[in-house]
């Protein structure tokens, strides 16, 4: 028998709590290189009046196998980015790229903060669920999502075309190499491939 999943917005404080306990197993810091290499990691490291005031701003996206919350997607709205000051760079950078013809932030987008699923829970089909769940509940709000990954996730830039996503800037910083991409809601999404493998995300 399947597991089954509830895939809804954040609703409690306890929800962003799991948040960072899930976050902190998947922190590029605490595995191993092999680890990184086939699941994928997280890079940035929230903390909780962060998450609370992004929360108040627009409702993140988790995943429940019963009581566990087991994955998030978090939702960061341009007006969050003082609110992690090591991401400054790259909305900064966002600023003066262009999408579909025109300046990126004439666009109403969001940013994906960082997606993640436990472990035990990859392979169901998450990540794609997710992502399908923000475009639900924020269409009315936004038009696209846009985020950054290392290109040396190879695990999650794959699982980010499939969903639709498409390479709009490449660069290099002093840490990594990084893809900048966008899901615009407007454009089909590619058919289906094979079942989602599940992967944390850059950022």
């Amino acid at each position: 028998m399947e597991p089954t999943y509830t895939v809804t917005a954040v609703k409690h404080r306890a929800e962003l709590e799991q948040i960072l306990a899930l976050q902190q197993r998947n922190l590029k810091q605490a595995l191993s290189a092999d680890e990184m290499r086939s699941q994928g990691f997280v890079t940035v490291q929230h903390d909780l009046p962060a998450l609370e005031q992004m929360h108040a701003m627009a409702p993140s996206i988790v995943a429940h196998h019963g009581e566990a919350l087991v994955a998030y997607a978090l939702t960061m709205p341009r007006e969050a980015r003082t609110l992690t000051p090591v991401l400054e760079p790259m909305f900064a950078l966002f600023d003066t790229l262009e999408f579909r013809g025109k300046p990126l932030n004439q666009h109403r987008f969001y940013v994906m903060g960082q997606i993640c699923i436990d472990k035990a829970h990859r392979g169901q089909g998450l990540f794609d669920r997710l992502y399908h769940q923000h475009r639900d509940h924020f269409r009315d709000r936004f038009d696209l999502i846009v985020t950054e990954v290392s290109s040396r996730n190879l695990r999650s830039l794959r699982a980010h075309e499939r969903v639709g996503f498409e390479t709009i800037h490449t660069y290099q910083d002093a840490t990594d190499d990084w893809a900048v991409v966008a899901w615009d809601w407007a454009t089909p999404t590619p058919r289906s491939a094979p079942a989602a493998t599940g992967t944390p995300s850059e950022r």
